[in-house]
């Protein structure tokens, strides 16, 4: 007697249902992937923005400031579920390519080399944790910090697109 070997496939994800689901709270995209934690901290973080803004809690110039943060993140985190659904559909046409049991969902992070965009994102929830305890004040986040941080943003652009230049890529 032949036996059959039933193998349950793991339903592929939609990019679609990912982004509409994104649009309607952070979060669900990330929920719908599969990616718990994700979905909790873009849950949260939103959550923290909307009563912080609706709370009157901060001033005239920092609301802007909260708003465009929470758009932000919101289109972020709307790309970021589409690309994360992709990538496990991705891993899943591979898998049944090479028939292999064990393959990983999601595929590694590959660093990239650069170690800019962490430093400043540490900059800025410092400055902000400064901000909230009254070392610096908002104007002097808007009219001081944040234009040197653009121009040393572009900086980095530049000596990027030169040593890609040299590199020839």
């Amino acid at each position: 007697m032949d036996e059959k070997i039933i193998i349950q496939q793991r339903p592929t994800k939609s990019p679609a249902v990912a982004a509409i689901l994104s649009v309607i709270f952070p979060g669900l995209g990330a929920l719908y992937n599969g990616l718990i934690v994700k979905a909790i901290f873009y849950a949260l973080f939103a959550i923290w923005l909307i009563v912080q803004l609706s709370a009157h809690a901060v001033e005239a110039s920092a609301e802007v400031f909260m708003g465009l943060l929470l758009g932000g993140l919101w289109l972020f985190q709307i790309v970021d579920s589409v690309n994360n659904a992709k990538s496990i559909n991705l891993a899943m046409a591979k898998q049944k390519a090479n028939e292999a049991a064990d393959v990983e969902v999601l595929p590694k992070v590959v660093p990239s080399g650069s170690i800019f965009w962490g430093i400043a994102l540490i900059v800025l929830g410092g400055l902000l944790v400064l901000m909230n305890f009254d070392v610096i004040d908002i104007a002097t986040l808007f009219s001081v910090i944040l234009p040197v941080a653009v121009i040393i943003i572009g900086v980095k652009f530049v000596f990027d697109a030169l040593a890609r230049a040299k590199n020839g890529k």
